[in-house]
């Protein structure tokens, strides 16, 4: 159930994705905060259809602050933002041939120069963890920490700890222009028209037309397709399998349940923001990547979707003030590892916007190698 928007707010959120709605429930003990949605419901797009997990080296070392900060509310939430934890553990292997042995080996030493618990794994080893592999894939590094994500149950807990806290929630109402004037933004919302202080854009895929919109210069936010499978397989491959990429981007996989795997083949195909719908050649492209790692009969495709993966031009979050409108707030750019940085992003800008510093490791992170004055 969701709301009618006020005619005046604080804070006006754009995208109730897991950026928004992180943002919404970090800010709005502190801030009137308006949270708009142009679709039905929360979440449609990218944070809807995330294969999510919390893996330290995902995204590099830029990253990296983000994801460990953010690790403690992931694991560990206070009990009054939920009653459990919402990661279930998964190690993980970053995975390369004999010929990509070089690169594995400077992966993992990058990641073990920042602290990273990361080793180098044998041969026997990796078939150990990987039943089935051939043999040409004999390199990998291995972390134990990584792991799954119930992506549901947070972006859930985001909304209600935002609604308890007095945010309104509005779906089916799409930014449509706004206007700057000297107390403040003039807004279309859905045909309403709303006074903000304060405008968010943490629309996704669409960050750079809702700047547009308000008639800031965007950024340069760009929406890549990712394609996601289920496979249902005829050996029986353990649900725990860890999560398996590819040192070189060509692939990732992991167990969903018993005989049952997650496959993408890595794609960041350039797009447009749209619903996102996968490609067949795409399919095909996973399922041929994944039978030279494995020897695995495949019984059927079971599931295929796809969804939008936003970067800044850098591949780095960008969150802050606009450097050229200081009322105007970019929350974008997060790629695949948004939901994993949600708590630390969220609370980072939060208290950027109006809400007490955090504390702990999230207070400790520097946010202003992710501000959008970098691109000025």
């Amino acid at each position: 159930m969701t709301d009618a928007p006020p005619s005046a707010t604080d804070v006006l959120i754009v995208g109730a994705g897991i950026a928004g709605a992180s943002l919404a429930a970090a800010l709005a003990p502190w801030r009137r905060v308006l949270l708009v949605e142009a679709e039905d419901m929360p979440g449609y797009h990218a944070t809807g259809r995330s294969a999510a997990f919390w893996h330290e080296t995902y995204g590099g070392v830029h990253v990296q602050p983000l994801s460990i900060a953010s690790f403690a509310t992931l694991n560990s939430p206070a009990p009054d933002f939920a009653d459990r934890g919402f990661l279930s553990p998964r190690a993980a292997l970053t995975l390369g041939q004999r010929s990509e042995a070089a690169t594995v080996d400077a992966f993992a030493a990058e990641f073990a120069a920042k602290g990273v618990d990361v080793t180098r794994m044998a041969a026997d080893e990796i078939a150990e963890k990987i039943p089935g592999v051939r043999p040409e894939w004999s390199e990998a590094a291995y972390e134990g920490a990584c792991s799954d994500i119930d992506v549901g149950a947070l972006h859930a807990a985001y909304l209600r700890a935002a609604r308890r806290a007095g945010a309104v929630l509005a779906t089916r109402t799409p930014l449509q222009s706004a206007r700057r004037e000297s107390d403040g933004w003039d807004v279309q919302l859905g045909g309403q028209n709303v006074r903000a202080a304060l405008i968010v854009n943490a629309a996704g895929a669409w960050a750079d037309p809702v700047a547009a919109a308000c008639g800031i210069a965007p950024i340069g936010i760009q929406p890549y397709r990712r394609t996601i499978i289920q496979l249902r397989l005829g050996v029986p491959v353990p649900a725990d399998l860890p999560l398996v990429i590819h040192v070189g981007g060509e692939f990732y996989f992991k167990g969903e349940s018993e005989g049952r795997v997650w496959l993408s083949p890595h794609d960041e195909t350039p797009t447009f923001p749209h619903d996102a719908a996968p490609e067949e050649l795409d399919v095909a492209v996973a399922i041929d990547r994944l039978q030279s790692v494995v020897d695995w009969p495949i019984a059927a495709v079971e599931r295929k979707w796809a969804g939008l993966r936003s970067f800044a031009p850098d591949r780095i979050p960008v969150f802050g003030a606009d450097p050229h409108e200081p009322a105007f707030i970019w929350c974008a750019g997060q790629g695949g590892f948004g939901i994993q940085t949600s708590p630390a992003i969220a609370g980072l800008l939060a208290a950027q916007l109006g809400a007490p510093p955090p504390d702990g490791a999230i207070g400790r992170v520097d946010a202003l190698p992710f501000a959008p004055s970098r691109f000025a």
